[in-house]
């Protein structure tokens, strides 16, 4: 068998393989072998001379990966960079410098691994992981960027050896697989420390703390929490930048930074990343530069091809998208709405049909006019569904599918002066973005 096209390659992927982000709980696989299995079939590519940086977290993976690829990428290092999930092309999961993995090289690299696909039967995740390894062996990166699925202990990434490993920060997500409560969740993503490699914990939580300091002190890895290393304010923001001011706390000095991530919760992950700067020339794995970290936070969107996260797609009205789609997210998003002005806003949400949605949906704005939508996944949750859900929270709105059409309504009713805000998960998100009239690189 072989697969003689890029679409072949997609359709083959989504047909024969169990597929978590649509699927849900019956695509999860909680173990390690099979992406064993695929490095020894591969000759090991995740044991080459790579430089890997593994991030898990709930919240904030993305945006600090994406940092540190953007200041890699600035430092003139070839870097990959290896996310999940996609919004809408599959290929956002493997990039090299903020260039998508090609479809020929996509699609070479998924016909490699088609014999022992056959045999193992391995998951969606598990054999782009295994691709994104192979690639970038192949194409010879210095330092790679490894986003974690799920997790961390049996997480698929976590069969590499890093050279710095970054803990965002631990709320409640994916409870049915990682545990119910903070301390249990820790333990899972603790389970990316390894012997002797340092880690970086991006938030202090009173709940979580001792976990990480006990693993870290089991494995004899250097333990560093954010806060310690690198204050972070937000001087001033509008709706498209916003204004930092970063003091790493050896240095008098203050790095003030205009930059795109202006959403208030943006200022944590910069903490995480500048910290994570700073573990790096620490152990002399990448020499500090001031005016490479100013350009990584400058011009993160254009070096890696970053999107979705609090991003304005749409001018009078305003429309900005943004994939929050847990507790702790949805809760930032509210913060960060609440510091703006406008005259009505629309929120468009949908959801997916195995999250609790209540405590979400009891936290959102009352004022909101409402639209609910879903997803075009086997996943997604009825809109219909979430429609009733919201009147049990107070919150009442129409429905309307798919999701381009939720928001061509949205802007056919909203005046310039308002906001339109697309949220409640990636689904949704990408969806809209993949809609041509909706694409994220127009502005």
């Amino acid at each position: 068998m072989s697969l003689n096209s890029f679409q072949e390659a997609v359709d083959y992927l989504y047909s024969s393989l169990p597929v978590f982000h649509r699927q849900g709980p019956a695509a999860y696989k909680a173990d390690i072998g099979n992406i064993s299995r695929l490095m020894e079939f591969a000759g090991d590519p995740h044991k080459d001379n790579i430089q890997f940086i593994h991030v898990a977290g709930t919240n904030g993976k993305g945006s600090v990966s994406h940092l540190l690829a953007a200041y890699i990428r600035a430092t003139g290092k070839r870097c990959g960079l290896y996310t999940s999930p996609h919004y809408f092309d599959i290929r956002e999961r493997i990039k090299i410098d903020g260039e998508l993995i090609s479809e020929i090289d996509f699609t070479a690299l998924l016909n490699f691994y088609l014999p022992v696909i056959q045999e193992i039967q391995p998951s969606f995740f598990e054999i782009i992981c295994a691709m994104a390894f192979s690639y970038f062996h192949q194409q010879k990166v210095d330092f790679a960027i490894i986003e974690v699925g799920m997790g961390g202990r049996l997480d698929s990434t976590n069969i590499l050896r890093p050279v710095c490993s970054v803990i965002t920060n631990i709320s409640l997500d994916h409870t049915a697989f990682l545990g119910k409560t903070p301390a249990e969740i820790a333990v899972e993503k603790a389970g990316i420390i390894k012997q002797g490699i340092p880690v970086l914990i991006g938030e202090r939580q009173i709940e979580t703390e001792d976990v990480f300091e006990a693993k870290a002190k089991e494995l004899d890895a250097p333990l560093y929490f954010a806060d310690s290393i690198v204050r972070v304010s937000k001087n001033s923001d509008n709706t498209n930048s916003g204004l930092y001011n970063i003091n790493f706390q050896k240095d008098s000095n203050t790095i003030t930074v205009s930059t795109r991530l202006n959403a208030g919760y943006q200022l944590k992950n910069i903490r995480t990343f500048s910290a994570v700067v700073f573990v790096l020339d620490k152990y002399k794995i990448l020499p500090y530069n001031s005016e490479f970290f100013r350009i990584a936070l400058e011009e993160v969107h254009s070096l890696t091809n970053f999107i979705g996260r609090w991003q304005l797609i749409h001018n009078s009205p305003r429309v900005i998208v943004d994939s929050a789609h847990n507790l702790a997210g949805i809760q930032e998003l509210i913060k960060q709405l609440s510091s703006m002005k406008y005259a009505k806003v629309y929120i468009i949400f949908g959801t997916v049909d195995d999250k609790d949605v209540r405590p979400i949906l009891d936290i959102l704005p009352a004022e909101g006019n409402y639209i609910w939508t879903q997803a075009e996944i086997p996943r997604a949750m009825k809109a219909e569904k979430l429609a009733e859900l919201g009147v049990l929270s107070g919150l009442s709105g129409s429905i309307i599918t798919p999701v381009y059409l939720a928001v061509s309504s949205a802007l056919t009713s909203a005046s310039p002066d308002d906001l339109i805000l697309v949220c409640g998960s990636i689904f949704v998100v990408g969806e809209l973005l993949a809609n041509k009239q909706f694409s994220p690189f127009k502005l």
